[in-house]
C-alpha cells in the first residue's frame, strides 16, 4: 500500500501520545474542587476545579474525562489493531484505520479549540496534525476500482444510506435546535457556559452533517467514493458515538442536566452503528493485494 511506512509511523506517534495524553487527563482529575464563575453573558457557571480540566466547566471536564477514557480503551486499542490489520494487506484494515484516524482528528481538533488552554495544548495540537495528515495519507492510498470491485454486490446500501441520512439530519436538527432559539432572542445558547463558541456544533455542522448526507447519496449510486467514505464516516461515527455515551453517563454522574433526546438519541445511535460497521465489513472480500 502507498505511504504505509509514512502512516504506520505517524499512527503510532498517536498512539504514544494519546496514551500520555488521555491518561493524564483521567488520572489529574480523579477529584475535582468546584467553584462557580460568572461569565461575560452574566451566567453563572460552575467550574471543575482540579486537574487538568480545573479552569473548564464541569460539564465541559466531565465529557473530556469520558472521552479521554474512550480513547484509551477503545480508540487507542482500535488505532493498533487497524495497523495490524493493514500489515497483513487488508482492505478492511485500512478503512478501519482510516474511520479510527477520523475519530482523533475529530477528538483532538475539538480538544484544541474547545478546552480551555492548558499544559497538553501542544500536544492536543500536535495529535490533531499527526492525525490530519495520517488520515489524509490513508485516504490517497485507496485504489478505488480496488474498493468498489471487493464490496458485494448485496451490500444493503439502502439501508447504510438511509442510517447516515437520518443521523446526519437528526445531529443537524438537534444542534440548529440548540443554535436558532438564541439567534432570536438574543440570549447565550445552552451549554455556551463561560467559552466563546460552540465549536462541537460548528464541526458537526460544517463537516459531520454534509459528509453523512453526501456519503449517502454517493453509496446510494455505488459511486466507489461513495462506498469509501460512508465505511470511513460509520466506523468513524461508531468510535464517536461511543465517546458521546461515555460522555452521557460522566455528566449524568457529575450531576449535570441533560435533554432527554441527548440521553436516547446518542446510545441508540451507538448500537445501530456497531451493527452497520459489522455489516459493511462482513460484505467486503478482500482483494489479493492492497495497492
Amino acid at each position: 500500500m502507498k505511504f504505509q511506512k509514512e502512516i504506520t509511523a505517524l499512527s503510532i506517534l498517536i498512539i504514544l501520545l494519546s496514551v500520555a495524553a488521555s491518561a493524564t487527563g483521567i488520572f489529574s482529575s480523579m477529584d475535582s474542587s468546584r467553584h462557580e464563575f460568572t461569565s461575560i453573558y452574566g451566567q453563572t457557571v460552575e467550574i471543575y476545579g482540579a486537574g487538568l480540566y480545573r479552569n473548564d466547566s464541569v460539564s465541559m471536564a466531565s465529557q473530556a474525562i469520558a472521552q479521554d477514557v474512550v480513547t484509551l480503551l477503545v480508540g487507542v486499542p482500535l488505532l493498533a489493531t487497524s495497523l495490524i490489520l493493514l500489515k497483513k494487506r487488508l482492505l478492511k484494515g485500512q478503512i478501519l484505520l482510516a474511520g479510527t484516524l477520523a475519530y482523533f482528528l475529530y477528538t483532538y481538533a475539538s480538544y484544541s479549540f474547545t478546552s480551555m488552554y492548558n499544559n497538553l495544548f501542544l500536544i492536543d495540537v500536535g495529535l490533531m496534525s499527526l492525525s490530519f495528515f495520517s488520515f489524509l495519507l490513508t485516504m490517497m492510498a485507496f485504489d478505488m476500482k480496488v474498493l468498489q470491485n471487493s464490496f458485494s454486490r448485496q451490500l444493503p446500501v439502502k439501508t447504510v444510506a438511509g442510517y447516515l441520512l437520518f443521523i446526519g439530519t437528526a445531529i443537524g436538527l438537534m444542534w440548529l435546535g440548540k443554535v436558532l432559539p438564541s439567534l432570536t432572542d438574543g440570549a447565550p445558547p445552552a451549554g455556551l457556559d463561560h467559552y466563546t463558541t460552540l465549536v462541537i456544533q460548528a464541526l458537526d455542522l460544517g463537516f459531520v452533517v454534509p459528509v453523512s448526507i453526501l456519503s449517502a447519496i454517493l453509496l446510494l449510486k455505488r459511486k466507489p467514493f461513495g462506498l469509501l467514505i460512508s465505511s470511513v464516516i460509520c466506523v468513524k461515527g461508531l468510535t464517536m458515538l461511543t465517546a458521546l455515551t461515555a460522555m452521557i453517563i460522566g455528566q449524568m454522574i457529575a450531576g449535570v442536566q441533560m435533554t432527554a433526546i441527548e440521553i436516547i438519541l446518542f446510545p441508540a445511535f451507538n448500537l445501530i452503528g456497531i451493527v452497520i460497521v459489522v455489516v459493511l465489513l462482513k460484505h467486503i472480500k478482500e482483494p489479493e493485494e492492497i495497492i
